[in-house]
């Protein structure tokens, strides 16, 4: 059962970092554009930075969690030598896999977006810091001598 519960934590967590570099990859996208157009991000970006990262992320996660249960699905009903260690195996895999999928497509979006959101104004400030070439002002910071 250990050794399931193993495997479902790799599969969960590469599929997890996959998201989150794809979430990455559109908001660094995203501020690019807004500094070539010169303008702040909003929540608005932050929302459609995980529209782009996310939505390219539904179906390879649907298809690996298919392609999973197809595998796991005979396993959990054979009867032949060894079936029941590799039930124990499959079991934990055939339940995790769907909360992790739930995981993956729905909270780590959102917390995503919850955690752009809070760093939008340190973003602009260095977007407005990029495109103007002054240094970025850091508020309560102590001056250097």
């Amino acid at each position: 059962m250990l050794v399931g519960f193993i495997a479902l934590a790799g599969v969960a967590v590469e599929t997890a970092i996959v998201m989150l570099l794809y979430l990455n990859l559109a908001w660094e996208k995203r501020k690019k554009s807004a500094l070539e157009e010169r303008r702040t991000l909003t929540a608005l970006d932050v929302e459609q930075v995980v529209f782009e990262g996310a939505l390219l992320r539904v179906r390879p996660k649907i298809m690996t969690v298919a392609t999973i249960f197809a595998g796991l699905i005979p396993i959990m009903y054979g009867h032949g030598t060894g079936s029941e260690i590799m039930q124990r195996i499959a079991a934990p895999m055939v339940g995790g896999m769907a909360t992790a999928t739930l995981l993956t497509l729905l909270v780590i979006p959102s917390i995503f977006v919850i955690w752009k959101r809070f760093a939008l104004s340190r973003v602009n400030r260095e977007l407005a810091a990029d495109y103007t070439g002054a240094p970025v002002s850091i508020p309560n910071a102590v001056p250097s001598e």
